[in-house]
């Protein structure tokens, strides 16, 4: 399922690449487009791995190649992001994980992944070699050396990354580096250690506190972001912790809501991210309060931005409803009624950061910035006399280049369409918990 959304939403980054990287004029785009396939291949290998040691070999590879992509910019600001994100993963994948491999393969004897998990026999056939105080040490040395995961305190490098391209922002936030720490997580909690044996260490109950706050506090930090694309992240850190909660609980309907949240996030927030970098190609706006009246201006993007925000929030029928029903049913499930109020209020929190962005852009008073904007109703007004012009500057118009708005409105439908049809992914993530 992960290399389904992996490679899907890449063709679709990929056009939206074109529109964004010609119409900023940004340099180095040869290098920027083999990074960019590099990390494709490397992402698609941590989701074919059999064990842990080429899961770790791949998830080297996707810190390295995605470093020259934060970077892109070359700004003091850009390297200062890109030295901070390498910092952070690399740091912790060359220690907590390394040294969790070592201890598993100590252990087990193996670091194939099982479908029971690899460490549960060990476990129950040798109760006084394998103490539980050790595979608990495991266990969060994993959850540390997945740094991409971005649990906190382990996520500032995050938003942090932000100073990179938007379609870089898209990649890291939506598909690839943060979906690769949160399936890494998973594949530890459901093929190393297992649903057994996470239930007789009771490691489940720490998991949720821990991502239970996570969800909680990156919310309100997105609340005082003005800057759009930090809201974004912030959102991202919050919503990345729900498919770990999801798997923490335990049951059934819990493992599955977390499992498809990986898809329902993807799309509703790449979505988010292509809105941002479509703003900021057609106006050079970056932050919330200058976005007066710009759903008037661009209503296409605008109106893939609500369907993104919708997705997050919760809203029927888009995909983030599906994924938040079977959360909510998992705690319901697991009688845990303190993560059922963790997910209303992270829901509350999702709709109080989101809904003033989508007020502003439709309903508030256009504001000029000092330039003469031109208001149309022509669709045709919407396409450039140039494939990379997506803005006019000279003359204050705003106008919305296809190649940017084409693909957003394509991830936006593809959020709708996964709410309405979600077969395809309830039945890949029924054949885990089963």
């Amino acid at each position: 399922m992960f290399a389904s959304v992996a490679s899907l939403l890449w063709i679709v980054t990929t056009f939206y690449s074109i529109g964004y990287m010609r119409g900023t004029h940004e340099s180095n785009q040869t290098r920027y487009y083999i990074c960019f396939a590099l990390a494709l291949s490397s992402t698609l290998g941590v989701a074919f791995s059999a064990n842990l040691l080429t899961l770790y070999v791949f998830y080297e590879i996707l810190s390295l190649v995605t470093v020259p992509l934060v970077g892109h910019k070359g700004t003091a600001e850009s390297s200062a992001g890109a030295k901070k994100y390498l910092i952070y993963l690399a740091g912790a994948s060359k220690s907590a994980l390394l040294a969790a491999m070592v201890l598993t393969y100590s252990v087990a004897g193996t670091l194939n992944f099982s479908s029971d998990g690899l460490l549960s026999p060990q476990f129950e056939n040798a109760m006084g070699v394998v103490s539980p105080a050790l595979l608990t040490l495991i266990y969060v040395l994993f959850l540390v050396g997945f740094a991409k995961a971005a649990i906190m305190p382990l996520h500032s490098w995050l938003p942090a990354a932000m100073v990179a391209p938007t379609p870089v922002s898209a990649l890291l936030h939506a598909v690839a580096v943060v979906k690769v720490g949160v399936f890494s997580v998973l594949r530890v909690i459901f093929h190393v250690f297992g649903v057994g044996l996470m239930e007789k260490l009771h490691l489940g109950i720490p998991t949720l506190f821990l991502v239970s706050y996570t969800i909680i506090m990156a919310s309100v930090y997105a609340l005082t972001r003005d800057n759009l694309k930090a809201r974004l992240a912030y959102s991202t850190v919050s919503q990345l912790s729900y498919v770990i909660l999801g798997a923490a609980l335990l049951s059934p309907s819990g493992m599955m809501g977390g499992i498809v949240h990986i898809a329902a996030h993807a799309f509703s927030k790449i979505t988010l991210f292509f809105c941002a970098g479509s703003i900021y190609v057609a106006t050079h706006k970056t932050c919330i309060s200058e976005m007066s009246g710009i759903g008037r201006k661009m209503p296409w993007t605008m109106t893939a931005f609500t369907i993104g925000a919708f997705g997050m929030i919760g809203v029927p029928p888009l995909a983030g409803f599906l994924s938040k029903w079977y959360l909510v049913s998992g705690a319901i499930e697991a009688r845990n009624i303190p993560v059922l109020i963790v997910l209303l209020s992270s829901t509350i929190f999702n709709a109080a950061y989101f809904l003033p962005v989508i007020y502003k852009a439709f309903f508030e008073p256009l504001v000029g910035c000092g330039s003469r904007i031109a208001l149309t109703g022509d669709v045709h007004s919407l396409v450039p006399q140039s494939l990379g012009a997506a803005a006019n500057h000279d003359e204050g118009e705003t106008k919305e280049a296809p190649f940017i708005v084409v693909p957003l409105m394509f991830t936006a439908i593809g959020s709708i369409l996964i709410g309405l049809f979600p077969d395809y992914f309830l039945e890949l993530a029924k054949r885990v918990i089963q």
